[in-house]
C-alpha cells in the first residue's frame, strides 16, 4: 500500500486552492502572546465580533456543580431537530464564545437546530482543568436538560483547536460517566492532541506560552493525561467524528495521528485535509474555508437527521 499526504487531501477547486496560496502569501505570520503581560495586551486589542442577529440568549446554566456562562442561538424557522455544542479556540487563554457567534446563527439557521456556545474559564486565571470542567458541565447539561428546554436529544459537539481539544476531552469524560452515547458526532478542526511535546507535532509547539499558562502547574510526566492531551487516550467508544485539517497545519501530523487512533479503536472516523491551508483556516476569508464549513455543515445535518 502506498501512503501519501496528497491522496489524503479534500478534492477542491484548483481556483481555490490557487486564491488560498494567494492570501495567504500576502497575509503576515503571526505568533502568540509571549508571557503574561503580552497576553494582556492582546486581549485588549482584540476587536469586538460583530453582532449576530437575531442574537442569542445569554444564560448560565448549572451541572455536576459547575455553573457556566453560555450563549444560546435558536433557529429562525422552527423549533431545533438537534442540538450543537460549539467551543471557540484560542490557545486556552484566549478568545470567548461571542467569537462564534456569527457561524452559530448561521448554522442554527441553516441546520435548524439549537446551538450553544461556552463561555470556559480561561488560563493562566484559571488552568487545566477549570476549561474541560467548563465544557464537561454544559455537555452534562445538555444530557439532562435537552429535551425539556429544545425539544429534542439529538446532540453533537464541536470545536477549532483549543476548541477541538477540549471537545474532545469532554467526550472521554462523559464516556467514563456512561452518558457518551447521547451525542451523534463530533466535528473537530486541528485539534491540538498533544500538550506533553511527546510528539514530533507536539514538540513543534512545545516552547509556546499557552502551554505555560495551561499546564505549566502539571509535571512534565502528567501531561499525556488524556484530559490534557486526548492523543493518548483510550478512545473506544466515542461517537463519530469528523476531523478538519490544513495541509500547511503545524498540528497536521497530530490530527493524521488521532485520526488512526480512532479507527484503530473502532470509531466511525473521517478525515478531511484541505491543502494550502494553514492553522485556523476556517476563520480566514477565503473560499476554501467556506468550502471547508459548508462541508461541516453537511456532515453535522447527516448526523443529525
Amino acid at each position: 500500500m502506498r501512503f501519501v499526504l496528497e491522496a489524503l487531501f479534500e478534492d477542491v477547486p484548483a481556483e481555490q486552492i490557487a486564491a488560498a496560496r494567494d492570501f495567504y502569501r500576502s497575509r503576515a505570520a503571526g505568533r502568540g502572546p509571549a508571557g503574561f503581560e503580552e497576553l494582556k495586551e492582546a486581549r485588549a486589542k482584540k476587536a469586538a465580533p460583530r453582532a449576530a442577529v437575531p442574537p442569542p440568549v445569554e444564560e448560565t446554566v448549572e451541572a455536576a456543580g459547575v455553573r457556566v456562562p453560555v450563549r444560546i442561538f435558536l433557529p429562525s424557522g422552527g423549533p431545533p431537530q438537534g442540538v450543537h455544542l460549539g467551543i471557540h479556540g484560542g490557545g486556552f487563554f484566549m478568545g470567548a464564545a461571542a467569537q462564534g457567534d456569527e457561524r452559530h446563527r448561521a448554522l442554527a439557521d441553516t441546520l435548524r437546530i439549537a446551538v450553544v456556545g461556552v463561555d470556559y474559564r480561561l488560563a493562566p486565571e484559571d488552568p487545566w482543568p477549570a476549561a474541560p470542567d467548563d465544557c464537561e458541565a454544559v455537555a452534562l447539561w445538555l444530557v439532562e436538560q435537552a429535551e425539556a428546554r429544545f425539544g429534542t436529544a439529538r446532540l453533537t459537539i464541536g470545536g477549532s483547536s483549543a476548541g477541538a481539544t477540549l471537545a474532545l476531552a469532554a467526550l472521554l469524560r462523559l464516556r467514563d460517566r456512561g452518558v457518551v452515547d447521547r451525542f451523534a458526532g463530533a466535528a473537530l478542526r486541528f485539534g491540538a492532541y498533544d500538550l506533553s511535546a511527546h510528539t514530533p507535532s507536539g514538540r513543534l509547539i512545545a516552547d509556546e506560552y499557552f502551554l505555560r499558562a495551561y499546564v505549566g502547574h502539571v509535571p512534565d510526566r502528567d501531561r499525556t493525561l488524556p484530559d490534557i492531551s486526548p492523543l493518548y487516550a483510550d478512545l473506544t467508544g466515542l461517537p463519530p467524528a469528523l476531523l478538519v485539517v490544513g495541509a500547511e497545519d503545524i498540528l497536521l501530523e497530530d490530527n493524521l495521528a488521532l485520526a488512526g487512533r480512532l479507527s484503530a479503536a473502532g470509531i466511525d472516523v473521517e478525515l478531511r485535509v484541505y491543502p494550502a491551508a494553514p492553522h485556523g483556516f476556517t476563520g480566514h476569508p477565503t473560499a476554501l474555508a467556506a468550502t471547508a464549513l459548508d462541508g461541516i455543515n453537511s456532515w453535522l445535518r447527516e448526523r443529525i437527521s
